[in-house]
């Protein structure tokens, strides 16, 4: 894809993107020239999804970069990721959360991360259930890690073309989102982002209170593997 095709793709979903919401570029399997192309355009926030593809990209490209992980993450890979990452938005276990704060003390770091929840109706989703997601919280060890921020939440809505399930999905998002909020970081300001909607549902998602939105072949095309 040519440069000039990227930067358009990207401004006409900035475009559609209102203001508080931010636009996670998804670069995975995309050559570090397509992201050199958004990046000139003003794009800082890109998302990545496999360690080895994501450190060379860090070794090559602009250091104001924000990398964001998306997708699962297994606990034996965080070590690596770790030193670097600005984001992790696919937590589902406390167990991932537990490796995240370890590796992230051995940096010397706090690293954001979002708690995913599996809402859509598709087995292979990853992620808490809402009532997982409460008992956790409940249990309040995550309040002993000191060195993970938990920012807000992250859902995949079911990839059909139906717009009421979609949006019913992502609304449930919202009012679980609100929920927590009331119930566990009323007093955390840096809990606010919800972040759902991909290339083909970010128009939807933005209208059902989304904070964050990962685009990728709607702004670099077919992936290139």
């Amino acid at each position: 894809m040519k440069d000039v095709e990227i930067v358009n793709n990207l401004n006409a979903v900035r475009a559609c993107l209102p203001e508080g919401v931010r636009l996670v570029a998804i670069s995975k399997y995309h050559p570090k020239e397509y992201i050199e192309a958004a990046y000139s355009a003003g794009q800082r926030v890109f998302g990545e999804s496999h360690e080895q593809e994501l450190k060379e990209k860090v070794e090559q490209l602009p250091k104001d970069i924000e990398w964001h992980f998306i997708g699962h993450l297994q606990t034996n890979k965080v070590k690596y990721i770790a030193p670097y990452i600005s984001m992790i938005e696919a937590v589902d276990s406390v167990k991932l959360m537990k490796e995240i704060n370890k590796q992230a003390a051995k940096n010397d770091r706090v690293i954001d991360i979002l708690l995913e929840l599996h809402i859509a109706e598709e087995e292979t989703k990853y992620g808490f259930t809402l009532d997982g997601c409460r008992e956790m919280l409940k249990s309040q060890e995550w309040k002993d890690m000191h060195n993970v921020r938990i920012c807000g939440v992250m859902m995949m809505a079911s990839n059909v073309p139906d717009e009421v399930q979609i949006r019913k999905e992502m609304n449930s998002a919202w009012e679980f989102f609100t929920e927590i909020k009331q119930d566990y970081f009323a007093d955390a300001p840096w809990f606010k982002e919800r972040s759902w909607g991909m290339s083909h549902d970010y128009k939807i998602a933005v209208q059902c209170h989304s904070t964050m939105v990962r685009v990728g072949t709607g702004i670099f095309g077919p992936r290139v593997y």
